[in-house]
């Protein structure tokens, strides 16, 4: 039993690593394991101007990377490693990876989720500089400018009222002639002076060089016409995959592939929680991950005493 963890976490964004924090403080054996480095999807942003205490801000990675100190700091152990598998149903859990595995009475999953790219040239040199996928992130750096939310749904609805108050101005681009958002979110921007639809549209190029985010060709879908459209920066709203692979037939997910799990981060099968983006959930930020890793460790405890009456 000497190498078994009370608790194996996988993935090290920020609720991975409140989880392991609150975890080792509470004298749990703890292990997290990432296959990259400490932050996850935070860790790719180049500034954080909404997590409570860095009244500057904090770079992504810095601050994933304090994160990692501080439950390190208490005892966390981080293993770097890719999962491979995993196997949650039995009272010791089993997680594979690329360098061997390790078993614990609990596990959290913290794989997160991604944003579902736009599938053009280009789109990768231009992440944080140009492309974006979190409007409540990086949208402040764009104050007074002009901008483009590309999809169609209640976040790209939501993301263009949100820059409408903000930037000078929105394009909404949507390949189709309407938007799927429901009733509330799509009236919403419809009614804001400042933002220009572009229906029948999809992002068909980037422009850019070594000094700046030009703008957007944007081809339209019936015609086949290609237009260059001048814009200092892209919010990409198509759509998140979450990284739940490895829990295919163990976990209950919704309909979109997010894990089920209520308040507590529970999931369907004792032992077993979700936290951070991969959880279904209203709302997805750094603050509300590392709440969900709190709230985890806090009933893994309670799960583990129970066991032990």
């Amino acid at each position: 039993m000497d190498h078994i963890y009370d608790m194996i976490i996988v993935g090290g964004g920020p609720g991975g690593y409140t989880a392991a924090l609150y975890a080792a403080r509470a004298g749990m054996k703890t292990a997290l394991i990432e296959k990259l480095s400490a932050g996850g999807q935070m860790a790719l942003t180049e500034q954080i101007d909404n997590y409570p205490g860095f009244e500057e801000g904090i770079e992504g990675y810095a601050l994933g990377f304090k994160m990692q100190q501080q439950a390190e700091r208490f005892g966390a152990e981080t293993l770097y490693s890719e999962v491979t598998g995993l196997q949650l149903k039995e009272a010791i859990k089993t997680v594979q990876t690329a360098d061997g595995s390790y078993q614990a009475k609990t596990v959290v999953l913290a794989t997160g989720a991604n944003p579902r790219p736009l599938g053009v040239a280009g789109e990768q040199a231009c992440l944080g500089r140009g492309i974006h996928y979190c409007a409540s992130c990086d949208g402040m750096f764009y104050k007074d400018k002009t901008v483009m939310v590309v999809g169609g749904g209640n976040t790209a609805a939501a993301d263009a009222l949100l820059l409408s108050r903000l930037c000078r101005k929105v394009i909404l681009v949507h390949r189709r002639d309407t938007l799927r958002a429901t009733k509330l979110y799509h009236s919403s921007p419809e009614q804001a002076e400042n933002v220009e639809f572009r229906w029948n549209s999809a992002v068909d190029a980037l422009r850019f060089d070594e000094e700046a985010f030009r703008g957007v060709a944007l081809k339209n879908l019936q015609t086949g016409e290609v237009t260059n459209v001048d814009c200092d920066g892209v919010f990409v709203a198509i759509g998140r995959n979450p990284a739940t692979e490895l829990v295919q037939g163990q976990l209950e997910l919704d309909p979109s592939g997010y894990v089920l799990a209520d308040e507590t981060c529970r999931t369907n099968l004792p032992g077993v929680f979700a936290v951070g983006d991969v959880r279904s959930k209203a709302l997805r930020q750094v603050i509300t991950a590392a709440a969900d890793g709190a709230v985890a460790a806090f009933y893994a405890e309670e799960y583990l005493a129970e066991r032990m009456e």
